[in-house]
């Protein structure tokens, strides 16, 4: 029962929050614990499984469901496989192509595809970099006709590991996006080309035509997820943001055009929060023009302050590309392209001054997103090689993220174990890699935490002195919680952590590992 001084701000709490994951105009889910599990046969207890792992930062929504889950779409949409590329293609399946129905009754034609699709049974001295991204293209055909299904299929995963929260990559409106830029033209005068877009309000257009997919995929994720039925699945409870893509292999207008939209977006519409720049950083075009995309980051930035930036910079090796294209990707994304976190930075230590630029990240407090499984997959770094716990010592802040967990065959629980048997973390430093998470997403409002967290995670402001996750927060904290959608599933967190604590004392208690 909740005392009558916290009735009013429970009340203020409820009207934000929604029962699924994501209403347009509410904050994320409640902080309340989910529902216990109706009795069942007892499993194995697995500490990694039951861990409470905070959010999922650098997740692209198209390569982060099962390859099982879209052959089965293939095979609804009545789509067709070629024999010789294994690529799905609209049908009908003339010569050289099966229905896609057939790899989901022949065992062996499955394999193939799953092994053409994914990263599955790729032999560890094969060219994991090509096979990695050649899996787009070939399965491209089917993920863009049922986002919100995909969406509910990859945040029900999330909430079964006992995630809470989820940033998904998606290119938001893309025909329209390419068609505006492709209009316009490319211009050098990045002002000039703004204005360009935004004449006749072209890009308005393209934003509202973004906004009204965003919500055919609500819709459909709800549906899917059975949110608004007496029994919503797993994936109602996760609250959710998009991240918006840019192409970096395009050209110049069309990668502009893509990160003003996303950027404009994030001003416009709470589901959208930051744009992103993806693709191969080691193709030619993304090479040529990388300081050009930093820019334009840049510029777009002095636009539209209030808009998010997270790039993908130093997904490089050695022999992958020039000497010289390693000694800047990072630098120029924190400092040029003024991102907020990095993806992958595999490359940081090729980096010119490398050592320098970890101070600056540290005292910007620029988080790394480290995806071990596609950073082994696609590099084949790992271990010592991998600079995640360089990072950790110079203090950069560091989340552990799935990048593609479909292509990659993972979960997050498998990079969580991969932290803890690789570096010898123990349960306090998994804890703080989860909080971290949550603390350098970009769900809106005040963090739970103190903001200069080198001294470790200690609580500030209104619920300074209370226990994190407790059922009944004070008058003060629970007016605190209702106004930030962050400190609301952080304070969730909490109450899992507790919970976990609970069910593995030996494993959780101080000095344990």
């Amino acid at each position: 029962m909740i005392p009558s001084h916290l009735i009013g701000a429970f009340s203020a709490l409820a009207l934000l929050l929604p029962t699924a994951a994501y209403d347009a105009s509410a904050a994320p889910a409640a902080p309340a614990a989910p529902a216990a599990p109706a009795p069942g046969p007892a499993r194995p207890r697995d500490f990694f499984a039951d861990l409470p792992k905070g959010g999922d930062l650098h997740n692209h929504l198209s390569g982060a469901v099962t390859t099982e889950f879209l052959i089965g779409l293939a095979a609804e949409d009545g789509l067709c496989i070629t024999t010789a590329t294994t690529t799905a293609v609209p049908p009908p399946c003339g010569a050289g192509t099966r229905p896609a129905a057939d790899a989901v009754t022949d065992a062996a034609f499955r394999k193939q595809v799953v092994q053409a699709w994914s990263m599955q049974d790729f032999p560890a001295d094969g060219n994991g970099h090509d096979h990695f991204f050649a899996t787009f293209d070939k399965f491209g055909e089917v993920p863009w006709r049922h986002p919100g299904r995909i969406l509910a299929e990859v945040a029900g995963s999330a909430a079964r590991q006992n995630q809470f929260y989820l940033e998904t990559m998606i290119t938001p409106a893309s025909g329209a996006a390419r068609a505006l830029a492709d209009r316009v033209g490319y211009d050098a005068d990045l002002d000039a080309l703004h204005d360009k877009l935004l004449a006749d309000g072209g890009l308005d257009a393209v934003v509202r035509q973004a906004r009204a997919d965003a919500d055919t995929t609500d819709a459909e994720f709800r549906t899917a997820a059975h949110c608004d039925t007496p029994r919503p699945d797993a994936a109602c409870s996760l609250p959710y943001r998009w991240i918006s893509q840019a192409g970096r292999l395009g050209t110049p207008e069309r990668v502009f055009a893509q990160l003003a939209l996303g950027m404009r977006l994030a001003e416009r519409d709470p589901r959208f929060v930051a744009v992103n720049l993806v693709q191969p950083e080691d193709g030619e075009v993304a090479l040529r023009d990388y300081r050009l995309h930093m820019r334009m980051v840049n510029y777009l930035k002095t636009q539209y302050p209030k808009a998010h930036v997270t790039l993908h910079a130093g997904e490089l090796v050695p022999g992958l590309v020039k000497p010289e294209d390693l000694t800047f990707h990072i630098r120029e994304a924190a400092q040029t392209g003024r991102a907020e976190r990095i993806g992958h930075g595999v490359s940081v230590l090729h980096e010119d001054r490398w050592e320098s630029l970890m101070r600056y990240m540290a005292d910007r407090r620029i988080a790394v997103e480290v995806p071990f499984h596609s950073n082994a997959q696609i590099l084949r770094v790992s271990g010592d090689a991998h600079p995640f716990a360089t990072y950790r010592r110079h203090g950069v802040p560091v989340v552990l993220a799935t990048d593609d967990p479909g292509v990659s065959r993972i979960g997050i629980t498998d990079e969580y174990r991969w932290a803890a048997q690789t570096y010898g973390l123990g349960y306090p430093e998994l804890r703080d890699l989860a909080r971290a998470s949550l603390e350098y997403s970009f769900l809106p409002g005040r963090s739970l935490w103190d903001r200069d967290l080198r001294r470790g995670y200690r609580t500030s402001g209104a619920c300074a002195g209370e226990r994190q996750g407790g059922e009944r927060p004070g008058r003060l904290c629970a007016a605190f919680l209702a106004t930030s959608p962050k400190a609301q599933v952080e304070w969730r967190q909490e109450a899992a952590f507790h919970r976990f604590e609970a069910a593995y004392p030996v494993a959780t208690r101080p000095g344990s590992r």
